[in-house]
């Protein structure tokens, strides 16, 4: 039996910014998209963190300014959130972009730098606690993982790091929207791993944002991620589905309304794709694909489909290639493409290994360009797992979603 996909990906077109992809791809019953049902705010007050926060502005160097700004209580007391604030030269309003930094990353001065050089006010918040010579004594909890999954009670939830984390987003979003030089309509978001994590949070939170960019982030991490087996598997099944169901991203990707562009690499340590497609999947928002063969993991905020979706949701600019679901007929797969600029290269990504995602070798193999579509042999191989990609004049990269041939997929139970 095959199911068609039940959210179609959409993507920015020029004349508005979502578009209805043609009809959907026949997948095995292990391609089905997840059923997590949206729920409420979890343990934010969405409403009180988006008003703006006291604030302290520091020194200029360029286009960068320091400030510190209100967090939320910890451990009963007060807290301040570091961030390097970007501003472009002249009056504005400017659009606007959060910068959300990943594990063992800070408050990047020179990520805000690099938006403020493209005509954007940008907020680069620390999510560990500290300023810019270590840990603030009214900083909020360490980003680090035994912190991140520790035991807590069900009224304990305003002390976690995610809790902190999202709250410091939340806040900076009011900050920058305060903000007279920036456009409060047009602000955005992007993350960079437990930022992209966190992105997918905040896009479910926070319905004033135009657009959120999660690079490699994803939900689904008690499902299967690097942070598995060490953290939430030998958690008792009280204490994981706690921190699931306040916690995890699949909770919240569900209720974003702004446009999603999804970054990724095909064998990313810390996201794999099954995760990473059961997360896009739940978003009913307009949803943009960018997964690419080994695609390199870390603190990498120049890559250039990020700039461009933004551009395109702030700035009115010409968007990223749309490809529409995968058909399979005859052995071959097809897709159709739109795209404002003419289509450099498509290929067909492909697998033949299975077992843990992140130990799969991934190959390419060219695609045929005609018109609107484009096709590509299957690998008689199985099993496979497959998807198609194209990369247009500009360097831009966007994907299909994978699908899977022949592969039956066996879960175990977590054991306490």
């Amino acid at each position: 039996m095959h199911r068609p996909l039940r959210h179609q990906l959409l993507a920015f077109t020029l004349a508005a910014i979502s578009a209805v992809l043609p009809a959907p791809v026949s997948m095995a019953a292990a391609d089905a998209p997840p059923t997590i049902a949206a729920q409420t705010n979890g343990p934010w007050d969405v409403e009180a963190l988006m008003r703006e926060p006291q604030a302290a502005w520091g020194q200029v160097k360029g286009l960068v300014q320091d400030v510190y700004y209100a967090g939320v209580p910890f451990q009963g007391k007060p807290t301040r959130v570091f961030a390097y604030y970007g501003r472009p030269a002249g009056d504005g309003p400017f659009p606007a972009v959060l910068l959300v930094h990943g594990g063992g990353g800070a408050a990047f001065a020179n990520w805000a730098e690099y938006w403020a050089k493209r005509g954007y006010v940008a907020l680069a918040m620390d999510l560990s606690g500290n300023g810019p010579a270590g840990h603030l004594e009214d900083g909020g909890p360490v980003q680090q993982d035994p912190v991140i999954f520790r035991d807590f009670a069900d009224n304990e939830a305003g002390e976690m790091w995610s809790y902190h984390a999202v709250a410091a987003v939340l806040r900076g979003h009011g900050l920058l929207a305060s903000r007279p030089e920036v456009d409060a309509g047009r602000i955005a978001i992007t993350g960079i791993s437990w930022g992209g994590y966190l992105t997918c949070i905040v896009a479910g939170l926070d319905t004033g944002l135009k657009a959120a960019v999660p690079v490699y982030g994803c939900g689904f991490l008690h499902e299967n991620s690097v942070w598995l087996a060490p953290q939430l598997a030998p958690m008792s099944a009280a204490l994981r589905q706690r921190w699931v169901e306040n916690f995890d991203p699949s909770r919240y990707l569900g209720r974003a309304k702004c446009p999603m562009l999804f970054v990724n690499g095909t064998g990313d340590f810390a996201y794999p794709l099954d995760s990473y497609r059961k997360s896009y999947q739940l978003v009913t928002a307009p949803v943009t694909l960018s997964v690419k063969i080994d695609r390199p993991h870390g603190h990498i905020w120049n890559f250039p489909e990020v700039d461009a979706f933004i551009d395109t949701a702030l700035k009115g600019m010409p968007p990223l290639p749309l490809l529409g679901t995968m058909t399979v007929a005859g052995g071959r797969v097809s897709a159709q493409v739109t795209s404002p600029v003419p289509v450099a290269k498509a290929e067909l990504a492909y697998t033949t290994d299975s077992g843990p995602w992140q130990q799969r070798h991934w190959q390419s193999t060219p695609a045929v360009v005609k018109e609107n579509s484009i096709t590509a042999a299957l690998p008689a191989a199985r099993p496979l797992v497959y998807f198609l990609y194209v990369t247009d004049s500009r360097g831009l990269a966007v994907s299909t979603p994978h699908a899977e041939l022949n592969i039956e997929v066996k879960t175990e139970p977590l054991q306490n």
